[in-house]
């Protein structure tokens, strides 16, 4: 209806799964090189995750186109399934007869289709091809489906298994692999990838790369206000860019305007995601915004309280050297301490005493000697002296 109001040969941004609008960004090369991986990587299960509308499966359909010729490929799309249903659906796929059940039983077995499905794998390992299992929405397996596919990568010879096992789903089948109940599948996975949503950088390149598949001559018609705010509003899922475009680019046909500007956008945002989604994911926006700057104003208080108290630890510190280094140095611990003054009083005292009993020796010693029970009375006066 725009495009041709808009100088396109056809409208851009369908959501059908149109190779001719492939856009590889990086993540997607790193997943289809991890498809690749694991067709080589001599069986077992590789997994590929990512959110609704990431690009799952324009990544699955780009795999089939550059899978090797000697592979036959299995493709389960609605997996909800028994475990005698899967099997079925897969002995279809590889194009194995169906049991033969007899006359007498109408009722088949996991047996009935195992053993086909061993002998077709087995004759087609012999003369070198490869098979390849996909399963698309893997994450609606049940259990009991799950530990099938992981004895169905039972069958093998001494150099490989015979089954390749592709399970691509939404983020919970992630959850669903780390259940104790299946560490036996999960420790079979050989390789795995989580496909991430686009940047904002991507995004716009997405946006310009199927305009330019379109047939865009012109100007780019979203201004550069209308290009951030369509990222943020379709969280870089491309499924959700092609329908915030398509509706944006319609409503500025409707306006008569050439360009789409954040106006447009905004509003063809509440049209396509529903008001209150779009409402709820802006308040949440800004509160995460708030609660950004909030971080960051307390992380700066916080800095600028602890610079401030490393300037007053350092200069104290340097008083204190200061103050240390004006006063006159300590006496020595190990230097003679001063006698008392008293002691000090006191020594000329008993010198003078000692000097008078050295006096009095001769006349003591010219004199008879006393009885030996009663002592002199200069040695009692020198005992008297020397006595405390």
């Amino acid at each position: 209806m725009y495009a041709q109001f808009f100088g396109l040969k056809h409208e851009p941004f369908s959501i059908a799964p149109d190779p001719r609008y492939l856009f590889m960004s990086e993540r997607h090369r790193e997943a289809l090189a991890h498809l690749l991986y694991g067709v080589n990587g001599g069986g077992g299960f590789v997994l590929l995750s990512g959110e609704i509308g990431a690009g799952k499966t324009t990544v699955c359909r780009c795999f089939l186109e550059q899978i090797p010729q000697h592979t036959n490929v299995a493709y389960v799309f609605n997996p909800k399934l028994t475990v005698l249903e899967l099997l079925n659906s897969i002995c279809e796929e590889f194009g194995i007869p169906h049991p033969d059940l007899g006359s007498g039983d109408s009722r088949a077995t996991i047996k009935n289709y195992l053993d086909p499905l061993n002998d077709f794998l087995l004759k087609t390992h012999a003369v070198g091809q490869n098979n390849v299992l996909i399963i698309d929405e893997a994450q609606m397996l049940s259990p009991d489906v799950l530990e099938q596919l992981r004895l169905l990568t039972n069958l093998e010879t001494n150099e490989r298994k015979l089954l390749q096992i592709i399970l691509i789903g939404q983020p919970e089948l992630r959850n669903m692999l780390e259940r104790p109940e299946l560490e036996q599948l999960a420790q079979r996975v050989i390789a795995r990838y989580h496909l991430e949503a686009l940047t904002q950088v991507e995004t716009e390149a997405y946006i310009r790369h199927r305009l330019s598949v379109a047939g865009m001559t012109s100007a780019m018609p979203f201004d550069a206000k209308a290009l951030p705010r369509i990222h943020q509003l379709a969280r870089g899922v491309p499924r959700r860019i092609n329908l915030l475009c398509d509706r944006a680019l319609l409503g500025a046909y409707a306006r008569g305007k050439g360009t789409v500007d954040r106006e447009i956008v905004e509003k063809a945002a509440i049209e396509v995601f529903g008001r209150s989604r779009t409402a709820a994911r802006e308040r949440q926006r800004r509160r995460n915004v708030i609660l950004l700057w909030t971080t960051s104003a307390i992380a700066a208080v916080a800095a600028g309280v602890g610079m401030t108290l490393l300037l007053d630890s350092v200069q104290r510190r340097g008083a204190s050297s200061a103050i240390a280094a004006a006063s006159p140095p300590r006496a020595s611990s190990s230097a003679p301490m001063s006698a008392p003054a008293s002691v000090s009083a006191s020594a000329p005292a008993a010198e003078a005493t000692a000097s008078a009993a050295a006096a009095s020796a001769p006349t003591a010693a010219a004199s008879p000697a006393p009885s030996s029970s009663r002592p002199s009375s200069a040695a009692s006066a020198v005992q008297k002296t020397k006595s405390p």
